[in-house]
């Protein structure tokens, strides 16, 4: 009897067990996965409706007015940015404080519990990419994402569009928690030959080769490697696969494990390439002054190929 009871016992132990474990895996396949940078049209169509979806078109003010994705609020880089009146010693594009950003933010209908999709009309990727950065720096990367193939993508998959603009509705946001990836040209400086640290030129190779110039000078920052920012997504806006990008980045000379630093003319073009680099999986920082700045200071040295 006693051996019974034990053996009993023991079943019992181990049907426990095996329930506990059963449960703990089934609360980590419940668990929220970190939403992916890119989503397709298919995607966008099965979840217009969620009431915490924000849908942000960038592209021609005159282009949304006729048609956008249902939902959709228009959004320029004068909403999420600040720039200097006075070019010539002034930059643009440039990032806006915490606390500036934050309001603009809120006054674009995001909340901390936002899902925030970003597409473009027509062909406007890299600005549509600046937007997706600016909320990454912002804290929000994690739950913002970019429509392959933008507006004229939904359209050729048949989805509906309209001209009506959606009531204006604030959202509300805690304080920023800042992503740190943003630099100046100290930093730049301070980084020319850093291992594991790849600069990466996102401007046409005319300007990397000093073809043209952006501002003052023509050249690139010393030991910068070249990928153009029209590389990018192919000839129909669709973001290339990540064995293309990969391929892209190697023959440019990036090493697999290299955070990318990026720049161009003003800080836009640049984060078409910073978001092709985080979709295979490189961390990412942008100089935001650019070769607006770099080019203008004698101080700062440029390189022709």
């Amino acid at each position: 009897m006693h051996r019974s009871r034990f053996i009993l016992a023991l079943a019992a132990t181990l049907v426990a067990a095996a329930a506990a474990s059963h449960d703990v895996r089934d609360m980590s396949a419940a668990a929220p996965k970190v939403p992916p940078l890119l989503v397709n049209s298919a995607w966008l169509a099965a979840h217009l409706n969620d009431p915490k979806l924000v849908l942000l078109h960038v592209g021609d003010r005159a282009e949304y007015d006729a048609a956008h994705i249902p939902g959709a609020r228009y959004v320029s880089q004068r909403d999420v940015s600040v720039s200097s009146d006075d070019h010539e010693k002034g930059l643009m594009l440039e990032m806006p404080s915490p606390d500036s950003l934050r309001a603009k933010l809120e006054r674009l209908g995001i909340s901390s519990d936002s899902r925030v999709i970003v597409y473009y009309g027509n062909d406007w990727v890299s600005p549509s990419t600046r937007i997706l950065f600016t909320l990454d720096y912002a804290g929000l990367g994690w739950q913002s994402s970019l429509l392959d193939g933008g507006m004229q993508q939904w359209t050729a998959a048949g989805h509906p569009v309209t001209k009506d603009v959606p009531p204006a509705r604030p959202g509300s946001l805690g304080r920023l928690r800042i992503n740190p990836i943003v630099v100046d040209a100290a930093w730049i400086g301070s980084h020319l030959h850093s291992p594991k640290i790849a600069i990466v030129d996102g401007r046409a190779s005319s300007f990397y080769d000093g073809i043209e110039a952006t501002g003052d000078r023509k050249g690139h920052i010393p030991g910068a490697h070249s990928v153009p920012f029209t590389e990018v997504a192919d000839d129909r806006n669709f973001i290339r696969s990540t064995d293309q990008l990969k391929a892209l980045f190697a023959r440019a000379g990036v090493a697999p494990d290299d955070t990318v630093v990026g720049y161009c003319h003003i800080g836009q073009q640049a984060t078409a390439m910073l978001f092709a680099a985080r979709l295979i999986g490189h961390p990412v920082k942008l100089y935001d002054g650019s070769m607006q700045e770099w080019s203008r200071r004698t101080d700062l040295p440029v390189a022709l190929r």
